[in-house]
C-alpha cells in the first residue's frame, strides 16, 4: 500500500461512515414520526379518554411537551403521515428488530396490515381513459431510507396518490433536494407530463436539469436538529464569507449606538408548514420597532426582496404589538465589491415613520462601505 492508497482508503471509510451516519438519523426520525402519528391515531379510535380530549387533543399533547419536535404543528403533521403512508407498518418489525432487538415491547405490537383503499384507481385524474388499473405502492425501504421526512412533508397534501407516487419516483430517481421537489411541484411536473407526447424524454430533461440533494440537507433540516436537540444555528450551514459578514454586521450595528437591542441570529420562523430563518434580528429601542436583516452572498435578484418583506409582513402580523412601529427590513447584497443595500418595511404609507427610521438607521453608504471593506478582509 502507498501512501495514495491509504489516502483514498481513509476518505472512502469517511465517507462510508458519514453517509451511514446520516441514512441513520434520516431513518429514525422517519420512524419516530410515524409511530408517533399512529399512536395519535390510534388514540383518537380507541383511547379510553379521547372524548374528553376530542378536538384539543394535539393541542393538549403539545402544551405536555417542552420540545420544539413535539410542537402543535408537528403534531398533526406526524398524524398526517401515518395517515398517508399506512404502509409503513409492515417496515417497523424490521427496523425495531434491528436497532433494538426482539425486547422491545410497545403498543406497535398491534400493527395490522393495512387496508389498501387505492388497491384499484384510475389511470391518473388527467387521463382521459377509464381503465382502472391497481397501484403499486413503492417498495417501503426505499421510502422510508431515499426520502428524508422534510420531502415527505411536500407529499402529504396531494391526495391523488398516483401523482404522489410520481413525484416520490422521480424524486428517488433523480436524489432531488427538498428545494427541486417543491419547484417540481410547483411547476406542475405531473400535469405536464400527463399531457407531454413524449413523457420519457421530458422526465430525461427535467433529471438533466434537476437540483441534486446531498446528505448534509438531511441534518439541516429544522425536524432533524429538533429530533437531535440541536439548536437552528448549530446545523444552519453558511459559506465562510456569509458567516464572518454577519458576525461583523451583528458587532457594527450594535456599535453604531443608533439604540439596535440584539434579539436573534438564525431566527426560525415558520410560515403555513414551511420553516425560513431570518439572519439577524434587532430591536431599535428608539424607533420601537424590530429590524430584521438579511445577508446574501452573490448578486441581487428580486427573489432576495421578496423573502425580507415577507419576514418583514410576518412580523408585522404575528410579533408587532400595538404600541410598537412597522418592523424594518434591511437587505444586504454582495457580489465581490459591489454591494446593495434595500431597506423594507411593512407600511411605507407612514411617511413620519420612514423620515425617522432614515434618520435613526445607518444610512446605505455606511452600510456599503461596510460591506466592501468586510469582503476584502475575508
Amino acid at each position: 500500500m502507498n501512501f495514495s492508497d491509504l489516502k483514498q482508503g481513509i476518505q472512502k471509510l469517511s465517507d462510508s461512515f458519514r453517509q451511514n451516519a446520516v441514512s441513520a438519523v434520516n431513518t429514525h426520525l422517519t420512524v419516530r414520526n410515524w409511530l408517533i402519528g399512529y399512536y395519535i391515531v390510534e388514540f383518537e379510535q380507541n383511547g379510553e379518554d379521547r372524548a374528553r380530549y376530542g378536538a384539543k387533543l394535539l393541542q393538549n399533547l403539545a402544551d405536555g411537551y417542552n420540545e420544539n419536535g413535539l410542537s402543535y404543528r408537528n403534531l398533526r403533521l406526524y398524524r398526517q403521515f401515518y395517515l398517508t403512508y399506512p404502509q409503513i407498518n409492515t417496515y417497523i418489525p424490521q427496523f425495531t428488530s434491528k436497532y433494538f432487538g426482539e425486547i422491545w415491547q410497545s403498543p406497535i405490537a398491534k400493527l395490522q396490515a393495512p387496508v389498501n383503499e387505492y388497491a384499484k384507481i384510475r389511470q391518473s385524474p388527467i387521463a382521459e381513459s377509464e381503465t382502472i388499473v391497481e397501484l403499486q405502492n413503492l417498495p417501503v425501504e426505499k421510502l422510508v431510507n431515499k426520502l428524508s421526512f422534510t420531502h415527505l412533508t411536500l407529499l402529504f397534501p396531494i391526495e391523488d396518490p398516483v401523482k404522489r407516487l410520481f413525484y416520490e419516483v422521480e424524486c428517488i430517481k433523480g436524489t432531488w433536494s427538498v428545494r427541486e421537489l417543491k419547484r417540481q411541484i410547483d411547476s406542475l411536473y405531473f400535469e405536464r407530463s400527463g399531457m407531454s407526447q413524449n413523457p420519457a424524454l421530458l422526465s430525461q430533461i427535467v433529471q438533466d436539469s434537476s437540483e441534486a440533494g446531498n446528505m448534509l440537507d438531511t441534518i439541516k433540516s429544522p425536524f432533524a436538529f429538533e429530533f437531535l436537540g440541536l439548536k437552528a444555528k448549530e446545523v444552519v450551514y453558511e459559506s465562510d464569507l456569509e458567516q464572518a459578514l454577519i458576525e461583523h454586521l451583528e458587532d457594527f450595528l450594535i456599535e453604531l449606538g443608533h439604540g439596535f437591542c440584539f434579539e436573534a441570529r438564525q431566527k426560525r420562523i415558520i410560515i403555513g408548514d414551511e420553516y425560513y430563518f431570518c439572519d439577524l434580528v434587532f430591536y431599535h429601542r428608539i424607533l420601537k420597532c424590530h429590524i430584521l436583516c438579511e445577508l446574501k452572498v452573490g448578486a441581487f435578484s428580486h427573489e432576495h426582496i421578496g423573502q425580507l418583506k415577507t419576514y418583514v409582513n410576518y412580523y408585522h402580523k404575528e410579533v408587532m404589538r400595538p404600541d410598537d412601529n412597522p418592523p424594518v427590513g434591511i437587505l444586504l447584497v454582495t457580489n465581490k465589491n459591489n454591494a446593495l443595500v434595500e431597506f423594507a418595511t411593512a407600511d411605507n404609507d407612514k411617511d413620519i415613520f420612514v423620515s425617522k427610521y432614515l434618520l435613526e438607521l445607518p444610512t446605505k453608504e455606511q452600510l456599503i462601505r461596510f460591506i466592501n471593506e468586510e469582503v476584502t478582509k475575508v
